[in-house]
C-alpha cells in the first residue's frame, strides 16, 4: 500500500537526496577556482557521508551503534553545514544560490539531532 504523500519523509531519503544535491554542487564547484575546488572536496565528504551513516544506522547491530552512526552522521551535517556558510561567506557561490542547500543542512541536523537525544535518552547531545 502506498504511503499517504503528506507522510514525513525518511530521514535517509531525505539525506539522499541531499547528497545528490551535493554531489551536483560539487561538480559546479570543480570548474571554478582552486579554492573553490577544495572546499568543495571538503564539503563533498562530509555532505554525502550523513547518508552512508544513516544507513549503516539501519543496519546496526546494537542501540549503541545505532546511536554511534546516527552521531557521526549529526557531527557530518554540522561540518557540511560549516562549507556550505564558508562557500557563502567568501563569494565562492552566493549565499541566495545556497540558501535551499543550507536551509535543507539545519533540517537534517535538527533531525538528527532529536534521533540522537531520544536514542539516549534526553541526554545531551
Amino acid at each position: 500500500m502506498d504511503e499517504p504523500s503528506h507522510s514525513p519523509q525518511r530521514i535517509q531519503d531525505r539525506a539522499f537526496e541531499f547528497a545528490c544535491r551535493i554531489v551536483r554542487l560539487h561538480e559546479y564547484l570543480c570548474k571554478k577556482s582552486e579554492t573553490a575546488r577544495r572546499i568543495g572536496n571538503q564539503l563533498l565528504d562530509s555532505g554525502t557521508s550523513i547518508g552512508a551513516n544513516l544507513e549503516e544506522a539501519d543496519a546496526g547491530q546494537s542501540r549503541a551503534d545505532f546511536i554511534s552512526k546516527c552521531s557521526i552522521a549529526l557531527k557530518e551535517a554540522r561540518e557540511t553545514h560549516f562549507w556550505l556558510r564558508l562557500l557563502a561567506a567568501t563569494n565562492q557561490v552566493s549565499a541566495d544560490q545556497l540558501k535551499p542547500l543550507t536551509q535543507e543542512a539545519n533540517e537534517i541536523i535538527a533531525i538528527l539531532t532529536t534521533i540522537v537525544r531520544k536514542s539516549r535518552g534526553n541526554r545531551e547531545v
